[in-house]
């Protein structure tokens, strides 16, 4: 059984940063693709960004590029989410997840374990 635990959500201003933890247990992940996805009140959940095993490969949505960067810590069993200039359309529920085999990084089916999500506030 996989644990992913997701840290770092919060509140903060328009323009601000936030640093999203998923710290995983049960399972070494060095070699899986990691993702992170978000939810909105009301809205389906969307893929954010997505990190390849070796960290060499990294995936965004158009809505975060330039502004968010997923890395990962493999001898931590962790991966990041630096979220910079934020909006308050980022306001949202963020989840990582682990999938197993890479084959569609960009769609929630794609993943095989869920963290529980931590909240990001972005106030106006």
């Amino acid at each position: 059984q996989t644990l992913l635990v997701e840290s770092g959500g919060g509140l903060v201003q328009a323009g601000g940063s936030l640093r999203l933890s998923c710290k995983a247990s049960g399972r070494t992940l060095s070699r899986y693709f990691m993702g992170w996805f978000r939810q909105a009140p009301g809205k389906e959940r969307e893929f954010v960004a997505a990190i390849s095993w070796s960290g060499g490969s990294t995936y965004y949505a158009d809505s975060v590029k330039g502004r968010f960067t997923i890395s990962r810590d493999n001898a931590k069993n962790t991966v990041y989410l630096q979220m910079n200039s934020l909006k308050p359309e980022d306001t949202a529920v963020y989840y990582c997840a682990v999938d197993y085999t890479g084959a569609d990084i960009t769609r929630t089916t794609g993943y095989d374990y869920w963290g529980q999500g931590t909240q990001v506030t972005v106030s106006s």
